[in-house]
């Protein structure tokens, strides 16, 4: 049986994952000199303003709009005309302690209130996370969110070293892979939208995205003669960043999850410490996911954790194998429960939360990264 999926990665310099990327630089800052910082960092990104909100509790003193100024100038954003100028733009604070209503479930967990030694922390929001892995790729992740985040990164590396001198930090890819017997067999379609110079050249851009681009990135053997390619498909993208469209922190979580391959609790990450369990309990899963995968007990796995907020230990634990598991998914779950301590406390020890790696996760998927600790792989008993 054929069928396609499709999954979309954007660039650094997309004004959505420009303010990922400033709230997990203020995350990162306040982590360096604040191991147990509460931060729940958004930020917003319009014409000329960058507006950054949330609740922020700790003993640090960071310099907030000097980061965000040096966050906009790392992407590449120096023009107000185009997209947007770090040195003219307006900066924006709008920034409170952590509710002491939510501070009371965090510090103190249900079950410690109760007389339990074990937990005393709890988690910072009710919720459910999916974590997601597949053997279909070396790094165990869909094959289409799996080329376009590499195409999208790409896309920003041409940029960079001036390989294509006219491209501007503003992008978008999309990948379309057909599938058979549940296999990938072939690309069936790239789109690659990227801001470039008001004086490029389209034909020229479109050869250029296909040579340095998609040629050094997808395999040959995916591509054929009836492989379509739709770059720049408007025909002009000057207007790029927050200049032509606003930017906010959390809108792009399939972007940085699955591509849509799997499901999505609904809850964003960047600016978030891991007292969120949106955050850190999605690492976990993709972390169990990873490992039952890789530890052959499934080619295919899907986990969901749900938790209470104040409420250490998960109120379910789910896990779906499609058909493709080699013992019961009861038994994976007794593994699960016996190998992981899923409390926001065990989940942050175990995956050493506490430390400024969260820049590194922003662009270009939270998962499939090796450097990362919840993509390790450990031997399941």
């Amino acid at each position: 049986m054929k069928r396609l999926f499709t999954s979309e990665s954007v660039t650094e310099g997309h004004p959505d994952k420009l303010c990922d990327y400033i709230s997990d630089s203020i995350l990162d800052a306040y982590f360096e000199k604040d191991p147990n910082a509460r931060v729940a960092c958004e930020t917003v990104a319009g014409k000329g303003q960058i507006l950054v909100t949330g609740e922020i509790t700790s003993s640090a003193n960071i310099d907030i709009e000097q980061i965000v100024r040096n966050t906009v100038r790392e992407i590449g954003f120096d023009n107000a005309e185009t997209d947007i100028d770090y040195k003219t733009c307006k900066v924006l604070l709008n920034i409170s302690k952590q509710s002491s209503d939510i501070a009371l479930g965090v510090d103190k967990s249900l079950e410690s209130k109760k007389g339990s030694k074990e937990e005393s922390e709890g988690a910072g929001d009710q919720g459910m996370m999916f974590g997601f892995a597949t053997d279909e790729t070396d790094e165990y992740m869909p094959m289409p969110i799996y080329l376009a985040h590499k195409l999208a990164k790409r896309l920003t590396e041409v940029r960079r070293n001036k390989t294509i001198d006219y491209i501007r930090p503003d992008g978008k890819v999309q990948v379309t892979v057909e599938y058979e017997n549940d296999r990938p067999k072939r690309i069936d379609t790239i789109v690659v939208s990227t801001q470039h110079e008001a004086t490029a050249d389209l034909e020229k851009l479109k050869q250029d995205i296909k040579e340095y681009v998609v040629k050094p990135i997808v395999p040959e053997n995916l591509l054929d003669e009836n492989t379509r390619y739709f770059i720049n498909p408007t025909g002009r993208f000057v207007i790029g960043g927050p200049l032509g469209d606003s930017g906010l922190t959390g809108r792009k979580i399939i972007v940085d999850t699955y591509g849509g391959y799997s499901r999505h609790g609904g809850g964003a990450f960047s600016g978030k410490d891991p007292t969120k369990v949106d955050r850190s309990a999605a690492y976990m899963a993709r972390y169990i996911a990873k490992n039952i995968v890789a530890n052959g007990l499934a080619k295919k796995c899907e986990i969901q954790l749900s938790y209470a907020i104040g409420v250490a230990q998960p109120v379910s634990i789910y896990v779906d194998t499609f058909g493709t598991g080699k013992i019961p998914e009861n038994e994976i779950v007794k593994k699960i429960k016996n190998t992981f301590n899923l409390t926001p406390r065990g989940i942050i020890k175990s995956l050493d939360l506490r430390r400024p790696i969260y820049k590194q996760t922003t662009n270009y998927g939270h998962f499939g990264k090796e450097n990362l600790p919840w993509e390790k792989i450990i031997k399941l008993v």
